[in-house]
This record gives C-alpha cells, sequence and structure tokens, in this order.
C-alpha cells in the first residue's frame, strides 16, 4: 500500500510541474502567491524583445534606405532622374 501511495505522489508531483510549465509558456503563471494576486509573466501590451528587436531593424533599414536615396538623386536633374527610372521600368 505505501507503495501506490509513492508512486501517487510522484505521479502528482510531475503532473503539477508539467502544468507549471504550461502557465510559464503560455504567459499565465502567477508571478507572486501573496495575497492571492495573479499577474502574468508577460504583459501582452509590451513588445516582446523580437519585437523591439525587429522594430530597431526596421528604424536602421528606413534610415539606411533614405542615405540611399538621397546619394541616387543628389545633383540629378529631376528630368534626368525620372527618364531614368521609366528605363528601368521597361527592362
Amino acid at each position: 500500500m505505501s507503495i501506490s501511495l509513492t508512486a501517487v505522489i510522484i505521479v502528482a508531483i510531475l503532473v503539477s510541474g508539467v502544468v507549471r510549465l504550461a502557465r510559464i509558456q503560455h504567459g499565465t503563471d502567477r508571478q507572486s502567491r501573496r495575497g492571492g494576486t495573479t499577474q502574468p509573466l508577460l504583459d501582452p501590451a509590451q513588445p516582446s524583445p523580437r519585437e523591439l528587436e525587429l522594430q530597431n531593424e526596421v528604424k536602421d533599414l528606413r534610415e539606411r534606405i533614405h542615405v540611399l536615396e538621397r546619394i541616387a538623386t543628389d545633383g540629378r536633374p529631376a528630368k534626368a532622374l525620372a527618364a531614368e527610372i521609366e528605363s528601368l521600368r521597361d527592362a
């Protein structure tokens, strides 16, 4: 009988661990269990670190495009530039 009780306790501990890992992975685990407060680990209103990284990359790429546009258009007449763009479209 003690073996089955031990097995039940071990299974219960394993199940609670798996459930906790799933909650952590989905961002619903409670950070603080004091006072019955529930605070999600991930704040959906805040961008994730990956989103912040991608936003910075887009910002850098936009700055590069701006510099390339300036290099391509500086000192060139508008008509010549327009004609070159049209010739590239036809190609």
